[in-house]
């Protein structure tokens, strides 16, 4: 059963703390991701966006932030950062990797467009917030193009027939188009790194996210869960590479999210 109860609200905070990995979207993956915006990625790994049907990186670890992170919980930060890098190896990924093997590529491509159609209100609602009508007004054609002709979501005639392309924003970047500082920098539990404007803003995004009306608890988070190992399945390398070549994992994730969060915003 889908509603809205004072249950429900009052379950958010435990929701997002214990299963915040499992979040679609929306800081991020985020997307779009998770589409970064509501699309979400592996545990502290650096976000990926989608390319017609295909994930790549767009590079913005290349570049870090010229100037210094605010960063007064920097001895947290370090030990969230090696206890996400634990999860990420020792659960997300077997999990993932085992899922792999038994569910063939073009499905899961499939699966993540579904989830990722399913966070367009994320998307233009913040688009709306945003002063951006045009870019909303995309995001509603490319729901109900890809919604009916692609079914339910699965495939993106939006953008592969008629060229509609996603515009992913979230409820942090809008604050940030707004002039809100980002605050400290925070390492979330499962979730990796952001800040604090960006960790209040998954709360609004959160309430646009319909999978967040989904009243039972557990079948909540086991489609959260779902959508998290299917993601994490189409990008297993790329984290092991940032780590590999990063002289500090810790300040290179740090900066290289600081950096992309300022991209997103000024565009």
């Amino acid at each position: 059963m889908i509603s809205l109860s004072l249950a429900s609200f009052a379950r958010l905070p435990l929701v997002l703390a214990v299963l915040a990995v499992f979040f679609g979207g929306c800081a991020t993956r985020p997307a779009a991701v998770h589409d970064p915006g509501p699309d979400t990625v592996p545990v502290a790994s650096p976000p990926a966006t989608l390319e017609g049907d295909a994930f790549a990186l767009e590079g913005e670890f290349v570049e870090v932030a010229t100037e210094p992170v605010f960063d007064p919980l920097s001895g947290y930060n370090r030990v969230m950062t090696q206890v996400n890098d634990r999860i990420y190896f020792w659960l997300l990924k077997p999990v993932a990797q085992g899922y792999r093997a038994v569910m063939p590529e073009g499905a899961r491509l499939g699966v993540g467009r579904f989830f990722r159609n399913l966070l367009m209100p994320v998307r233009f609602v913040n688009n709306l917030l945003q002063l951006k009508p045009k870019q909303a007004g995309t995001e509603l054609a490319r729901f109900v193009v890809n919604t009916t002709v692609g079914v339910l979501g699965f495939g993106d005639p939006a953008a592969n027939s008629y060229g509609l392309q996603a515009y992913p924003e979230d409820f942090g970047q809008t604050l940030g188009h707004y002039g809100v500082g980002s605050g400290f920098h925070i390492v979330l539990p499962l979730l990796g790194p952001s800040n604090l404007r960006d960790a209040l803003g998954l709360i609004p995004d959160y309430f646009l996210d319909p999978v967040s009306y989904i009243d039972d608890t557990e079948t909540q988070l086991a489609v959260r869960a779902y959508d998290r190992v299917n993601y994490t399945s189409l990008h297993i390398g790329e984290y092991e590479s940032l780590k590999k070549d990063a002289v500090d994992l810790y300040t290179f994730l740090r900066d290289g999210y600081e950096q992309r969060r300022i991209t997103q915003i000024e565009e």
